[in-house]
């Protein structure tokens, strides 16, 4: 087996990153040491304002550390990686452009071939169940279509890595958690290398093989958990392991003080 077979895809090494501001400095990261190999879903779970969205953008080459170094295919990483996508919170999509159109905007950019880009959005669509609405304008969409359609987008050329930065933070419950099912098994027929921002704990076991548990910032991993269950997980999986993997990371939270337990008996006003 040759050196490069064994390389991870991605590898953060001794990772900080602080923000200056006018008057002080704001560590967000503080010492990061992790891997992520080629096609794993790996979701970045941890309390609001802890550098989950820095270490995104760190790990795209769209912020450069403080001190480290964030690698890809063993090589330092100094510039925005050209083979990546990302999708945020909002869709961002154009009120002007069309469906379609807004999906095409990355092949206007690098120029591809008009025809092949159009046949590969359309797919797209029919896999997000969007068929029939490549005409629609944004406004004419729900929430969640519309974060679909930022999908497709994001998706259209076929980047090994795709970050995403809580995109289904915005949808309501039931929304949500379709969009889940649906990310699974997008993410099953085009295996891509993830990373997944959230706050919640069901949504990311129900789509990683594996979760980084961050601390409150400064951002340092305190816990990263294998998710040994079967796919496609979709709605309803194995209870019991589900629960137990829920459970573990809630566990892990509660010791660093982001959740306090609910006292085991009620006290009586005084």
């Amino acid at each position: 087996m040759t050196v490069a077979a064994v390389l991870p895809f991605l590898e953060w090494r001794g990772l900080r990153h602080a923000y200056r501001t006018r008057h002080d400095r704001i560590e967000a990261i503080q010492q990061i040491d992790a891997q992520v190999h080629a096609n794993e879903f790996v979701s970045l779970l941890g309390p609001s304002g802890c550098g989950k969205t820095t270490l995104l953008l760190l790990s795209g080459g769209l912020l450069q550390p403080t001190a480290g170094q964030v690698l890809l295919n063993g090589q330092r990483l100094r510039e925005p990686y050209g083979d990546m996508s990302i999708v945020f919170q909002r869709d961002l999509l154009f009120e002007w452009r069309s469906s379609l159109a807004n999906v095409l905007l990355p092949a206007e950019i690098r120029r591809m071939d008009r025809k092949q880009a159009i046949a590969r959005a359309r797919e797209l669509f029919r896999q997000t169940g969007l068929s029939g609405f490549e005409d629609k304008w944004p406004r004419q969409l729900s929430g969640g279509m519309r974060q679909r359609v930022a999908l497709c987008r994001a998706l259209l050329v076929d980047p090994h890595l795709l970050l995403m930065d809580e995109p289904f933070g915005a949808l309501d419950a039931l929304t949500r958690r379709q969009m889940v099912v649906d990310l699974e098994d997008l993410f099953l027929r085009r295996r891509k290398t993830i990373l997944f921002v959230t706050h919640d704990i069901d949504e990311a076991v129900l789509l990683s093989d594996r979760v980084l548990v961050l601390s409150d910032r400064p951002a340092r991993i305190v816990a990263d958990i294998a998710i040994d269950l079967p796919r496609p997980r979709g709605f309803a999986p194995n209870q019991a392991a589900f629960l137990a993997y829920v459970t573990g990371i809630t566990r892990e939270f509660e010791e660093m003080g982001v959740l306090r337990r609910q006292a085991s008996e009620p006290r009586m006003m005084q």
